[in-house]
């Protein structure tokens, strides 16, 4: 069950904006999302940063995705409101252990 996962870093003291534009663009993608899990992570040891963490199916599915006009739209818009330019992890996810 092998896949990948993107993890984007974040700083950012409007998280309220950036929580508001997600929930714009989950509403807007509609069924052109193709990740298969998304979490949002405040990090406990650095106030004001923030991990997204993106799981897909493949690598080429989060390609499709990353290169879909709402998700490129979305990229503009959230580089408005962040303190530092993101930082990202792709990740091809070598095992699974069932918790």
């Amino acid at each position: 069950m092998p896949g990948f996962t993107q993890i984007m870093e974040i700083k950012t003291s409007r998280i309220d904006e950036v929580q508001a534009l997600m929930e714009k663009m989950e509403a807007e993608s509609g069924d052109t999302v193709v990740s298969t899990r998304a979490l949002l992570t405040s990090d406990r040891d650095r106030p004001g940063y923030y991990l997204a963490i993106i799981e897909f199916e493949s690598f080429e599915e989060a390609m499709k995705q990353s290169n879909d006009p709402v998700t490129t739209d979305f990229a503009k818009q959230l580089s408005i409101l962040l303190d530092a330019p993101p930082k990202f992890y792709n990740l091809d996810v070598v095992r699974v252990m069932a918790g």
